[in-house]
């Protein structure tokens, strides 16, 4: 009975030492707003490729590379459309686009992670904008951490895209003179360990 209530209490001891163990792997990051843009392009009528980047984001990232898990919470700026021409980026905050008056922040929430090694192959959660929410997936086309001589701290992050249908969010201005309704979105992100 002694060598069992033994063998019971070193289990016990063991279990919380893992459970420990897995919860000091998990990490909290914040979004470092100088290395984190959304791009987006879409072809103008089926010849160049319009390009625009919002210069404004912010957001937190949990990672646990170790349960292979994470979260991903980004909010977007909207006013801060930059295609590089004034009236362009005018008419994409207006009513006929982005709304960004009555829409100000688009919202990313990501909670499926995937994983291949410690590296994170895509990220799936729903993109609100416009005042609707949709699934969206992101997919890494690259993704590593690093410690930062600069911040003296780690850094994780990496290129990410996807293409959503701009009409899903009720964004169908110009479609029947032929601007495209699919959009392709390239994420750059970096977040630094808290």
């Amino acid at each position: 009975m002694k060598k069992q209530l033994i063998l019971s209490a070193l289990i016990a001891v063991a279990a919380t030492a893992a459970v420990g163990s897995a919860q000091a792997q998990s990490a909290n990051f914040t979004v470092e707003p100088t290395h984190t843009f959304v791009t987006f392009e879409a072809r103008h009528f089926a010849t160049s490729t319009n390009r625009g980047r919002f210069d404004k984001t912010e957001g937190t990232i949990t990672l646990d590379r170790s349960a292979k898990r994470g979260t991903a919470d980004i909010n977007i700026d909207m006013a801060s459309i930059n295609t590089g021409t004034a009236p362009f980026n005018t008419h994409l905050k207006g009513k006929d686009l982005f709304n960004a008056v009555e829409f100000p922040k688009a919202n990313f929430v990501g909670d499926k992670f995937a994983f291949e090694g410690e590296k994170v192959t895509s990220v799936a959660g729903n993109l609100t904008m416009l005042g609707k929410s949709l699934p969206v997936t992101l997919t890494a086309s690259n993704f590593n951490c690093y410690d930062s001589p600069m911040l003296k701290r780690e850094v994780c992050g990496g290129d990410f895209e996807t293409t959503i249908t701009r009409s899903q969010w009720g964004m169908g201005w110009g479609l029947a003179f032929g601007i495209p309704d699919k959009i392709r979105l390239l994420i750059q992100v970096e977040a630094i360990k808290q």
